[in-house]
């Protein structure tokens, strides 16, 4: 690892961290989150998802929803999370970019998530990344509960190996190893990314961490440890998959950008905007929100903001 090397993240919040909410945020609030997400300096966010509005109801205003953020924010790398044709069919009519298809790695956890057993998802992803990729669209595949799945317990590593491999071969520009559930440990994150860098560039694979057992950025860097320089993240930590039981929210953007700074690499983001997020996201949700660091670079927000009023006055 090489100081100052760049490293690439992709903010879920206005997906994955809005789709399981109680509280509705509505297309003008979810505007504004993506908005501030793009001040702080991200460049590349996952937006929304073309999903049955029944399934996630957070999700239904998709269509109304990108093309405000592509029209408003023409720099950012937009993507959008399809579960098949039909939902790659909707986005690339609202005008999608990208798009990101979500294949489980157990039997149980597919019929959970798209009512498809996992050799139908399979075939179904990878009919939906080949359709778009003949419409010129970059794709994104997530293998799902890579490391444990919350109905059938520890997904086999070959089975994980194999999917990706499936997915690398149907051309998905990028693939995402999923800790659903949160439940990875850094022992786990390096064998499982050692093992997936001898069927595939480690350059094509993105980590998705959940911080269920408070091992997020831990995880994170087992994951830089062994190559990985893509990650997702949640800004305030919010998120939680609606279909998987005991899913808790993503590991935080800012405890990311943090750690990653930290040690000498860099993002291009400012945590002074990432808390500007946050304290959104927290009035829109209705709820305390922010990683584990969250009361520390308040207190520095604070002690700043002193500072400044000293040197002012």
């Amino acid at each position: 690892m090489s100081a100052r090397e760049a490293i690439h993240i992709t903010d879920v919040a206005p997906r994955d961290g809005l789709q399981n909410q109680a509280v509705h945020v509505g297309t003008e609030g979810k505007l504004r989150l993506i908005e501030l997400l793009v001040e702080a300096g991200l460049r590349s966010i996952e937006a929304t998802s073309f999903v049955s509005p029944k399934a996630v109801p957070q999700m239904a205003d998709a269509g109304e929803l990108l093309p405000l953020v592509q029209a408003r924010f023409a720099a950012l790398r937009t993507s959008v999370l399809v579960p098949n044709l039909k939902g790659l069919e909707r986005a690339h009519a609202a005008g999608a970019q990208e798009i990101a298809v979500v294949l489980s790695a157990t039997e149980t956890m597919n019929r959970k998530n798209i009512n498809m057993g996992l050799d139908q998802a399979t075939e179904v992803s990878e009919q939906t990344i080949a359709a778009a990729r003949a419409l010129g669209l970059r794709t994104r595949a997530y293998v799902a509960v890579a490391f444990d799945c919350p109905f059938e317990g520890e997904t086999p590593l070959d089975e994980v190996l194999r999917l990706s491999a499936r997915m690398h071969a149907a051309a998905a520009d990028e693939i995402v190893i999923a800790d659903t559930i949160g439940s990875a440990s850094p022992g786990q994150v390096k064998e499982r990314m050692a093992a997936l860098r001898s069927v595939m560039p480690i350059e094509r694979l993105a980590v998705h961490l959940h911080d269920t057992r408070g091992m997020g950025v831990a995880n994170a860097w087992a994951a830089l440890e062994a190559g990985v320089r893509r990650f997702d993240a949640s800004v305030g930590g919010i998120g939680g998959c609606p279909f998987a039981p005991g899913a808790a929210g993503n590991v935080a953007t800012e405890d990311l950008v943090l750690m990653a700074e930290r040690s000498g690499f860099t993002t291009g983001i400012s945590l002074a905007g990432l808390l500007a997020a946050v304290d959104f996201a927290q009035d829109a949700l209705r709820k305390p929100l922010g990683g584990r660091a969250i009361t520390w670079l308040r207190r520095q927000r604070e002690k700043d903001t002193q500072d400044n009023t000293r040197r002012l006055a």
